[in-house]
């Protein structure tokens, strides 16, 4: 059988961390692993058994074939990544115990991917015979020419009739909210399922729940049925999801979402999750959830699958969800018991 295509389009980065919980000014050394928001969403959908395609722009140094080789390893489809430039984007992550929240130190400046041209990218011959396109709001936030880059890709899916994903990912070291609601108002008329989490809707839309305290770790979940309506009813999305995250400390969180499909709101089972890392989280519920809705499954059976399919990447260590569908479907069926297979 066919493998469906699925074209993801962002920026691959080198992340640099301290071994363990060491803080920046503590560590002699720095563990070097590569990751990105749509990068962790391709490699999600290549373990699921998808031909996933990875779309950016890296030098041809050694550093940037470092970082194409840390996507082919598991599966990943690199032949539409562009080769130029002198940079591979940097970020510093310190991870967070306890009451004392993780960090992380952007140094990604005149990457490549943020000196693409328009012109480089031929989005009609990249979609070709796709059946899905993701990216997400950290890609246009890198200059107006990456957003443009990422308007095109999203107006070619839309002329081939290939359905389409952004995952809103607020970045406010990036881009002001004001910036950032401008430009994603103008893209997002050409998305069919948007993701935010509690805090995206509200930084980049101006859309807030009621009754919700996102740093007390407070979440009504009822007042997120009427963000999603909101934000389905003003740009027409197909389906709206939205991760709902409960911080008790940063190894302690309580995971859930909920998917409006426009006929009702599905809200998953909550997890409660002890934190190995929490980077690359809500990219494994946007790979679960395409991947789902792929598959053909229903409302909840896809965001049962999506939240369990991050809940088992908060357990595991760098940015990609390195975890087989049997995996997540065991979990989202019930069995979270973390008893030795035998």
């Amino acid at each position: 059988m066919a493998k469906d295509k699925v074209v993801t389009f962002g920026e691959l980065m080198l992340r640099l961390a301290p071994e363990g919980y060491m803080r920046f000014v503590q560590a002699d050394k720095l563990g070097a692993t590569y990751g990105g928001g749509e990068a962790n969403v391709a490699v999600s959908l290549a373990n699921y058994g998808h031909d996933a395609h990875f779309v950016s722009k890296l030098p041809k140094h050694e550093i940037g074939q470092a970082a194409v080789n840390s996507l082919r390893k598991y599966g990943v489809n690199t032949e539409d990544i562009v080769r130029g430039g002198d940079r591979v984007g940097i970020y510093f992550l310190e991870k967070g115990a306890s009451q004392r929240p993780s960090k992380v130190i952007y140094d990604r400046a005149n990457s490549a991917i943020a000196n693409s041209t328009r012109d480089e990218y031929n989005w009609k011959e990249i979609l070709k015979d796709a059946k899905w396109f993701h990216t997400t709001g950290i890609t246009p936030a890198l200059n107006d020419e990456v957003a443009a880059i990422t308007l095109d890709a999203l107006k070619a899916a839309r002329e081939l009739g290939v359905p389409t994903s952004m995952d809103l990912n607020y970045r406010n070291k990036l881009w002001s909210k004001e910036k950032a609601g401008k430009v994603m108002d103008e893209l997002c008329q050409y998305v069919d399922v948007v993701i935010a989490n509690e805090e995206d809707a509200k930084d980049v839309f101006g859309i807030e729940a009621d009754n919700t305290d996102i740093h007390g770790g407070k979440i009504d979940r009822e007042g997120y049925k009427e963000v999603a309506k909101k934000l389905k009813d003003r740009f027409g999305f197909d389906k709206v999801a939205i991760t709902l995250r409960e911080s008790i400390n940063a190894n302690r969180n309580l995971w859930s979402a909920m998917l409006y499909d426009g006929d009702d709101y599905h809200f998953s089972k909550k997890y409660d999750m002890n934190i190995v890392d929490r980077v690359g989280g809500g990219d494994s519920f946007g790979g679960g959830l395409i991947h789902a809705l792929l598959k053909g499954m229903n409302s909840q059976e896809a965001i049962e699958f999506a939240v369990a399919a991050s809940a088992l990447k908060h357990t595991i260590e760098g940015d990609y969800n390195l975890v087989s569908e049997d995996e997540v479907l065991k979990l989202a069926g019930g069995d979270g018991s973390g008893r030795v297979q035998r």
